[in-house]
């Protein structure tokens, strides 16, 4: 119940003196007392009714009415039976500390306001505690299995008045109310910005649910999905559960519901992790396809082996389409310094959430994507219809910033301190022997993407054609001129030393960068890795710290 109902409540005869701005406070329950600290009885939430006797001299007021306010109190009822009213002092210090104070007639006895509180207050709580158990019996009824998350969101709305969405790690909306006059969609900076703060909370350690205070003055609650799927969470890395799990965020603040709210809350996040283990298994097939196809190209099988496999899977993944479409591939990585996650199951799951397309139609918006995993990447086959050329015949497919314009500042928020998400994007093609090269391309940009300063770094086959592409092409005197400038000190030096110079310069460049599993593959001490490293770049004049000098490395090797 709220103060505001007491005061109203004529038989009661309380009398506001401070604080009618805060008269919307729960009463939880009461108490007497005229203790001069009677913080140890106190839980929070209760009107507390005193007779003054423990006020000797004006200072007391001020210390009495902190204690109580520090224990979170909903008010003050001070009886006038003892001193024929209530003092100024103690008027005073309850406005002071947002404490509202009521006085009440001496004809009125404390038992009955305690009555009449404990009365309204239980029929409250066996009120809400029959709705709660009436909810979790409807939404056990009705839940995704009946209709996907919506049905959820939709009981919640109707019955508790909550607005909540269903988001992604990578801030995508995956589902709303449904409900007419549940007011508009989230839109996606918002979404954006509630992924981000929770990834940020999850890498804290602190427990959910997560309370967001926007710009705008709004307030949200976002509870984690856990889901079962992936592996109990206790025995997952946090790294793991913040780029993988859903989340669920309520227009509410949570912070002062009751037990029962917060359990019927969270058994919402249940039912909607059995909708997210159920969409799991329904990509069960589109990643064995993906899988099937990325064995058949790294194994060098015959194009016409792949091109067949093609032709099963684009029916799958784009059901009545009369030819086989053009192809895109997209590879990702997720790594982590020191960190023995493997990193292709998290970055498959990952990258099938920023890969979504909306726009797919069917029950299943991502139902256009494969993504398969091998090792730490994760790779997609990303089929594009012919219909979707312009006049020209030209197929826009997906580009590389786009990809990272949504996701990348709460991706970058959940990875910060030991984690990086590199992205390469290829050109379009359209036969099997075409997609070998996609894969080798989008490979490539994955790695010049890798090269740049940031936790979500992405690059496509168009930032790839200045070298990679045009390697060939380049005169073999040129050639031979720039690859002895760089690598003929090393061979040199190799060859005196046996120090493996030009070896050890390869393999730090195809981690990244990353002294820690560069020494891991090498099998070396990292402070044997940074004094190799040093010798090459004293050779060479060269700084492997900067992006120019490894991409002038890495085109001299590929072209030696």
């Amino acid at each position: 119940m709220r103060l505001r109902a007491l005061l109203e409540t004529d038989t009661l005869g309380l009398r506001l003196l401070g604080g009618e701005d805060e008269l919307d406070r729960s009463v939880r329950g009461v108490m007497t007392t005229d203790l001069r600290d009677p913080s140890r009885y106190l839980s929070g939430g209760e009107l507390v009714l005193t007779g003054l006797a423990w006020r000797r001299r004006p200072e007391d007021s001020e210390r009495f009415v902190r204690i109580l306010t520090q224990a979170g109190v909903a008010g003050l009822a001070a009886g006038e039976a003892e001193l024929g009213s209530v003092p100024e002092d103690l008027v005073v210090a309850c406005a002071r500390n947002r404490l509202p104070l009521f006085s009440v007639h001496e004809d009125v006895a404390f038992a009955a306001i305690t009555e009449h509180v404990v009365r309204q207050v239980s029929g409250e709580r066996a009120g809400d505690l029959a709705a709660v158990v009436d909810r979790h019996r409807r939404l056990m009824t009705s839940g995704p299995a009946g209709g996907g998350p919506e049905v959820v969101l939709d009981l919640l709305g109707s019955d508790l008045d909550l607005r909540a969405w269903v988001l992604s790690p990578a801030g995508r909306q995956i589902a709303g109310s449904s409900l007419a006059g549940a007011g508009p969609e989230l839109s996606a900076p918002m979404c954006a910005a509630l992924a981000g703060e929770h990834l940020a909370t999850l890498r804290s350690g602190r427990r959910g649910p997560h309370r967001v205070v926007t710009q705008g003055g709004s307030t949200y609650s976002l509870f984690p999905i856990r889901t079962g799927g992936r592996g109990a969470a206790g025995s997952r890395d946090v790294r793991e559960i913040v780029l993988s799990d859903w989340l669920l965020a309520v227009e509410a603040d949570a912070g002062d519901w009751p037990a029962e709210r917060l359990d019927l809350l969270h058994g919402v996040t249940q039912l909607i992790a059995v909708e997210r283990d159920r969409r799991d298994a329904a990509r069960t097939v589109r990643r064995r396809l993906a899988q099937e196809v990325l064995e058949l190209l790294q194994t060098g099988a015959p194009p016409a082996e792949v091109e067949a496999r093609l032709r099963v899977a684009a029916p799958v993944l784009l059901p009545g389409l009369g030819s086989a479409p053009h192809w895109q591939v997209v590879v990702a990585r997720v790594e982590w310094d020191e960190s023995d996650i493997e990193g292709g199951p998290v970055t498959q799951s990952l990258l099938e959430e920023i890969l979504v397309d909306p726009q797919a139609g069917g029950p299943e918006p991502s139902d256009r994507i494969a993504v398969a995993h091998s090792g730490d990447e994760a790779i997609a086959l990303v089929p594009l219809p012919s219909a979707a050329a312009g006049d020209d015949g030209d197929l826009p497919g997906l580009q590389a910033a786009e990809l990272l314009a949504a996701v990348g500042e709460p991706l970058a928020r959940g990875l910060d301190g030991d984690g990086r998400l590199t992205i390469g994007v290829s050109a379009a093609v359209h036969s099997a022997e075409g997609l070998r090269g996609a894969l080798e391309e989008a490979r490539h940009a994955r790695r010049v993407a890798a090269a740049r300063p940031g936790r979500v770094c992405a690059a496509g086959h168009h930032e790839l054609a200045s070298h990679v592409l045009l390697l060939p092409f380049v005169p073999d005197d040129v050639r031979r001129a720039f690859t002895a400038r760089l690598l003929d000190p090393l061979r040199e030096y190799d060859r005196r030393h046996r120090a493996e110079l030009v070896s050890t310069l390869e393999s730090f460049l195809e981690c990244d960068g990353s002294w820690t599993r560069c020494a891991t593959r090498l099998h070396l001490h990292v402070n044997t890795l940074r004094y190799r490293v040093g010798r090459i770049e004293q050779l060479t004049g060269r700084d492997l710290s900067r992006l120019e000098d490894k991409l002038d490395f890495f085109l001299a090797l590929r072209m030696s």
